[in-house]
């Protein structure tokens, strides 16, 4: 089962290290990962730009967009991980032994769903539409 994982960091925290402590904490964080994946576990891993400010959009119950920065918070987006794990204990497992951890990192895991079923019915429908 696919797992999703998000990482988040201490931004304040991240900004007082050194470009040596940077680079050994990105050195030994994908290693780790180059680990999980020589296993067969994953992960595909997606890296959060820093200083980039992500976008909250939904829809006001008035109707229209409404599109805002999230508010501040002391942990920031790090990254996303898609890990290849046998259940929740197991994916809490490889992640607990995140060396970002030691970095003062936490990690966020939810198990992905599958929408096969719901793509292939919203297909089915879409196609009646359009059939005369």
């Amino acid at each position: 089962m696919k797992y999703l994982c998000f990482g988040y960091y201490d931004k304040g925290k991240f900004e007082g290290m050194t470009e040596s402590e940077r680079n050994a904490m990105f050195d030994a964080c994908l290693e780790y990962d180059d680990h999980l994946r020589a296993g067969g576990t994953g992960p595909v891993a997606k890296r959060c730009r820093v200083g980039d400010r992500p976008d909250l959009v939904r829809q006001e119950r008035q109707g229209g967009n409404d599109r805002r920065p999230y508010a501040e918070t002391k942990e920031q987006l790090g990254g996303i991980l898609v890990l290849e794990a046998r259940d929740m204990n197991h994916a809490a497992q490889l992640i607990g032994q995140h060396p970002s951890l030691t970095f003062g990192n936490i990690w966020d895991i939810r198990p992905a769903g599958d929408m096969s079923e719901i793509v292939q019915a919203s297909e089915q429908r879409r196609r009646q539409v359009v059939a005369p």
